[in-house]
């Protein structure tokens, strides 16, 4: 399951945008907040328990995977935004390519949790705030896109 972060008012981050530092990004509100404990809790009315969290280092994504309360959270920086980055796009993506291909295809859930540029990319087609996307792995670079979840 690749997920957008939960909702953070805004687009991109600020100027002074720090990756260690919380207070200089754009963050989750309490819709998100709320957004992110009912990924958690419609997760595990599925019954779905994540063999993996893996989320971007940004705060929001940090955060939305934490609130879903689904076990630990590995920041993962192949998942980082390359919004505002934009040479770090292809090293990103070959990193999270070669990632698809490593993990395994036995049916046990990983969860990330990214952003939209990101899923993008991955998908080819657009993601809402606290959406997810349903990638099926086939032990190759290119998995197969299954299908959207919308946000609760």
């Amino acid at each position: 399951l690749m997920l957008r972060h939960a909702y953070a008012p805004g687009t991109g981050d600020p100027a002074n945008f720090d990756v260690d530092r919380c207070e200089t990004q754009r963050n989750l509100n309490d819709r998100g907040r709320d957004q992110s404990r009912a990924w958690g809790e419609r997760l595990r009315a599925a019954g779905i328990e994540p063999s993996r969290m893996l989320s971007s280092q940004w705060c929001r994504c940090l955060e939305t995977a934490r609130l879903m309360a689904m076990g630990d959270v590995e920041p993962f920086w192949p998942l980082n935004s390359f919004f505002t980055q934009r040479e770090d796009r292809e090293k990103n993506l070959e990193a999270l390519r070669d990632t698809f291909a490593a993990l395994p295809t036995d049916g046990d859930v990983v969860v990330m949790v990214t952003h939209q540029v990101t899923i993008t990319a991955i998908t080819g087609r657009g993601v809402s705030s606290g959406e997810g996307w349903v990638l099926k792995l086939n032990g190759t670079r290119e998995p197969e896109i299954v299908g959207s979840i919308p946000a609760p």
